[in-house]
């Protein structure tokens, strides 16, 4: 009697220890720097989404972030660390990270956030069922860069040539001139292409485009560029350059527009997947998703200290105008 008593007991304290012990542990790998708007555009969205599902920090859930801070050659080493922490998914955002992870490993389930087209970028065999380890959001659609390219032709209607500004990181020129290539004739505007890894990069390609009488810029999306923000504002001043960016976030004081998808809501969204997957969903059954909705956002402090008007048309499109 008295040992099946303490085996009563016992049972529901081993029970309990058991489910203390086993926390799902989640993974969070961003080449961006954690900050103000990073904090309010990923993490808080994203923790209040699994809160909302019921997987809370310190109950039954563990989160280890790990920021590169503009560096992505440091993406390599910061997932490594994250790789040896038995992981029970793996979140990361922007195009740089989930490639890695494909590569590293073949298993762990990844949430691909804030990404371009995964079917072309290899992550996914097809939207609707990716097949492998790897589901996630898209924050982007073909054709956005030609849509920006527009509103920096609506935005300075007598500009003769713009530029694109990528990091090789995140997006190839092979890729960008793709793209650029089903839209130029009808832009009716030739566009340079430059590429920058970093700030050690900025002053040669915003000297290429004075050199080759750039008159606006396309920042596209990237976590360096983010970091690094205010230098290429500064540049885009310096020289003149009205700039349209991939996210308001990026905009600083001197990016005159953004147009992209919302990061908070992908964020937010991103916690049902990966509660989808702790529940036991394969990622390779998950279709990707994409933003449903795009967010454009004007600067006019920007653009007053570059002397241009805004069209009143581009206004009243306007999501956000930012006085």
């Amino acid at each position: 009697m008295i040992g099946t008593a303490v085996a009563l007991v016992a049972a529901p304290w081993a029970a309990l220890a058991q489910s203390v012990a086993r926390k799902a542990r989640i993974g969070f790998l961003s080449g961006a720097r954690l900050g103000p708007e990073s904090t309010r555009g990923m993490v808080e969205p994203f923790q209040r989404g699994m809160r909302e599902l019921g997987n809370v920090e310190g109950q039954n859930l563990t989160i280890e972030f790990r920021w590169a801070d503009g560096k992505q050659e440091r993406l390599p080493e910061l997932l490594a660390e994250l790789l040896r922490l038995e992981l029970d998914v793996l979140v990361t955002t922007g195009n740089h990270a989930p490639m890695l992870a494909k590569q590293a490993n073949s298993t762990l389930p990844v949430v691909a956030v804030a990404i371009d087209d995964p079917v072309q970028m290899g992550l996914a065999l097809s939207i609707a069922r990716p097949g492998g380890n790897i589901t996630g959001i898209s924050g982007s659609f073909t054709g956005i860069l030609a849509k920006r390219l527009q509103l920096l032709k609506d935005v300075v209607p007598s500009a003769r040539r713009f530029a694109v500004l990528f990091n090789p990181y995140n997006a190839t020129r092979t890729g960008i001139e793709t793209d650029i290539a089903k839209y130029e004739r009808t832009l009716a505007v030739p566009v340079l292409i430059l590429a920058a890894r970093g700030p050690e990069d900025f002053d040669a390609a915003f000297a290429a485009m004075a050199r080759d009488r750039v008159d606006a810029v396309a920042i596209l999306t990237d976590p360096a560029f983010f970091v690094h923000r205010a230098r290429l504002g500064e540049l885009c001043l310096k020289y003149r350059l009205p700039s349209v960016w991939g996210h308001k976030d990026f905009l600083g004081k001197w990016g005159v527009a953004s147009y992209q998808g919302d990061f908070a809501a992908m964020f937010h969204r991103a916690a049902t997947l990966v509660d989808r997957i702790l529940k036991g969903t394969k990622p390779g059954d998950i279709a990707f998703e994409q933003v449903s909705k795009l967010d454009l956002v004007v600067n006019l402090k920007a653009a007053k200290a570059l002397g241009l008007t805004i069209p009143q048309r581009v206004l009243l499109s306007a999501d956000e105008v930012i006085e």
